[in-house]
């Protein structure tokens, strides 16, 4: 974002994150994954919804954020659920995040210009989105944010018609929310 948006912001200039916001169709894409396949948001969403985690390597908010999304994608992901994390970073790098945070769901690769980040208006990352098969997006939350993922375990434990599984333990000390 550039520095006189970030200022109007920072200022009280715009009230609205410019992300794509629940109830808006996601933008299509098609991008190289880390695997050497190429993954294409039509496609994707053909066999159900997807949850898309924009991220960037470098985020301490990402880094935070990673291993509870890898928990959504251990209990709810595979049967028609696509989990899917859409690096701003090379692949490289992007290999060793996934490897320190232990990250099992494909990653994509939006560098050069983030002409997909671009595309969905993102103001921050993580940016993590559930996407509905008709293309709507059903969640939209940026940064950390608890109840957002919250709000993700129960619409996906519903479709599998199962009751939501606790997405953190009571021993963890987990913020309502991080800004990213």
């Amino acid at each position: 974002m550039g520095i006189l948006r970030r200022l109007s912001r920072w200022i009280g200039g715009e009230d609205e994150m410019t992300h794509i916001v629940a109830g808006k169709i996601a933008p299509g894409f098609s991008l190289k994954g880390l695997d050497g396949k190429e993954y294409s948001l039509g496609a994707l969403i053909e066999r159900g919804p997807v949850v898309a985690a924009f991220f960037k390597i470098s985020c301490p908010v990402c880094q935070f954020t990673f291993p509870f999304l890898e928990r959504l994608h251990q209990r709810y992901g595979g049967d028609g659920v696509t989990f899917l994390g859409v690096s701003q970073d090379d692949a490289r790098s992007t290999k060793e995040f996934v490897s320190e945070y232990g990250v099992t769901f494909p990653m994509v690769l939006d560098e050069k210009g983030y002409p997909v980040s671009n595309a969905y208006g993102l103001t921050s990352v993580p940016t993590i989105l559930l996407i509905e098969p008709d293309g709507t997006v059903r969640v939209s939350s940026a940064g950390f944010d608890k109840k957002g993922l919250e709000t993700i375990a129960r619409e996906l434990a519903e479709r599998r018609r199962i009751a939501p599984a606790a997405l953190f333990r009571p021993d963890e000390k987990v913020p309502a929310n991080k800004p990213g």
